[in-house]
């Protein structure tokens, strides 16, 4: 016991794999000196091996994502399984989730490797009892799903396999909505998109790998592994955890070789997500979420939310319509893909190598006799113009189009040639959305910003007198970076005579401006600088989203 608190104080040691490094002990030492140092029970294999799992109270995608185990014996007795007692952040964040549970459990201590394997067991259990339903819930799919799991990523024989398969797996586990593959010289850096931020994961050294861990990606995509001086796309699906999860892949070459990168969609979840999907679920301030909610509940004419890609926008979109969806309209969705499964609508996937485009399926789902559609992205001129003549006939619709603000989403339309004055007649608003990630609520403090930082976002020290200031220091809850989950921030501009009669003349944005401003627009920035206020966010994730 002295010995392990001796080495922790001279070297200054604040993790388990740091302690097992410098000691030099077994992985059976090292935990029995762990247990005794803190004073813990160990438990071997066996040991868990006659423990009953509680998944009610953690859930076990988080025990495998923080390494730990809330579990029961034959006497009832409740045990938390920790794998690293350096880990305060993950030790107190179960120990909040056993008291919200009414969980009273003793803590004891379990070398990783052997929980990782009695998890991989459980997932194989949980994979064979909700195989079939997992099977029969999409029949017809001709695309086979790849199963992924910690049994199958440690029994893979091939290196480059198993390479890619943990990725996959390690960016699900984190929630990330990306998987970049770039390819340097004698390199392969690898990141995930999580919480729209590129996080470096790790770096696969060797030329050779590089280019074996493309073509897998190629492989599992159906895409030409010969062929590497064009781009190519292609898709794949794999089950995870009884999920099935999408991946539209992107293929690029460069100077060293190929970049890919993965977009996970895990439809399972949207969809159970789209149940309970409400505006008020977004995070939206109270303003923006009436003005949107006002606009999604008029009779006809056009709702459109602008924004850059991976801001929310269909998000948003999919609450309004959840919102009005009682079952007495035809709601129809033409998307590309789509992303959220809703009952009772019918949902259109836009297939252009068969020549189902968004402007062919717009004119086909007009004859289809809807009362509201909702269009995935205006691209082009036609389908602009189709959109706007389903908005001036009696239908109400829903699209999204790629602009910095609602005032840019003007020029847009009018430069793909729609007239301004139906444009005027059929527009009943815009929103402009970004996502702002949140402070982690577990190692979020205060701050005092300099003047320099202030001054970034338009602030004057005077300002900010009376604010709660706050920025996450980083810990294991939240990765490090300080920011736990995303929230939606959104300017709503509807739409009244002065502005419509404004727009059919063409007026200078200026003048827009102005009048918006009277109408009592709330710019993105001001709405984004009142999470601020609230110690939800920073400034530098402001002046990162908001400008």
């Amino acid at each position: 016991m002295e010995q392990v608190r001796r080495l922790c104080m001279q070297q200054d040691l604040t993790s388990i794999a740091g302690l097992q490094q410098i000691s030099g002990w077994s992985p059976q030492a090292l935990m029995a000196a762990l247990g005794k140092s803190f004073a813990y029970p160990v438990l071997g294999m066996p040991a868990l091996q006659a423990l009953r799992p509680d998944f009610e109270a953690i859930p076990y995608t988080e025990c495998v994502r923080q390494n730990l185990l809330l579990a029961r014996d034959d006497t009832a007795l409740v045990s938390l399984v920790l794998t690293d007692p350096f880990d305060t952040a993950a030790e107190d964040w179960a120990l909040r989730r056993c008291a919200a549970a009414g969980v009273a459990a003793q803590i004891v201590l379990a070398h990783v490797d052997d929980l990782q394997a009695f998890l991989a067991q459980h997932e194989r259990q949980v994979r064979a009892m909700d195989g079939f339903a997992a099977d029969s819930a999409v029949p017809g799919d001709e695309e086979v799903a790849a199963v992924i799991t910690l049994a199958s990523i440690s029994g893979d024989t091939s290196a480059v396999v198993k390479l890619v398969n943990s990725t996959i797996y390690d960016a699900l586990k984190l929630q990330a909505s990306d998987i970049h593959l770039e390819c340097d010289a004698g390199c392969l850096h690898v990141l995930y998109r999580i919480d729209g931020v590129l996080v470096p994961i790790t770096q696969v050294q060797g030329q050779e790998t590089t280019e074996q861990v493309i073509s897998r990606i190629k492989v599992m995509a159906e895409l030409d592994i010969a062929e590497r001086r064009v781009p190519q796309d292609g898709r794949f699906k794999v089950r995870v955890n009884g999920r099935e999860i999408d991946f539209r892949v992107s293929v690029m070459p460069n100077i060293f070789g190929e970049d890919a990168v993965l977009r996970l969609l895990d439809r399972q979840s949207l969809t159970e997500q789209a149940q309970s999907l409400r505006l008020d679920h977004l995070g939206l301030d109270g303003y923006a979420m009436a003005a949107i909610r006002k606009l999604a509940h008029k009779p006809h004419g056009m709702l459109l939310v602008t924004g850059p890609t991976g801001s929310g926008k269909t998000t948003t979109l999919y609450a309004a319509i959840t919102e009005i969806h009682t079952g007495h309209a035809k709601i129809v969705t033409i998307e590309d893909p789509v992303e959220y499964r809703l009952p009772r609508v019918l949902q259109i996937p836009v297939n252009e190598k068969k020549g189902l485009t968004f402007a062919r399926g717009l004119r086909s789902i007009l004859r289809h006799d809807p009362d509201k559609i909702m269009v995935g992205e205006i691209r082009d001129d036609e389908t602009a113009q189709i959109a706007v003549q389903a908005a001036l006939t009696g239908h109400l619709v829903f699209t999204t189009v790629h602009a910095n603000n609602v005032f840019d989403v003007l020029g847009r339309f009018l430069h793909m040639g729609v007239d301004p004055y139906s444009f005027a007649a059929a527009l009943n608003g815009i929103v402009a959305q970004r996502l702002l990630r949140i402070n982690c609520p577990e190692c979020a403090v205060p701050v005092a910003p300099g003047q320099q930082e202030l001054a970034a976002v338009g602030l004057l020290p005077g300002q900010v007198r009376g604010w709660t200031l706050k920025a996450g220091k980083g810990c294991g809850h939240c990765r490090g970076v300080g920011y736990k989950g995303r929230k939606a921030v959104a300017e709503v501009l509807p739409l009244d005579d002065a502005l419509r009669e404004m727009i059919a003349a063409r007026a200078p944005i200026s003048m827009l401006k102005e009048r918006a401003a009277q109408a009592g627009l709330r710019a993105l920035h001001d709405t984004a600088l009142q999470w601020v206020e609230r110690g939800e966010t920073t400034l530098d994730e402001v002046l990162r989203v908001a400008g």
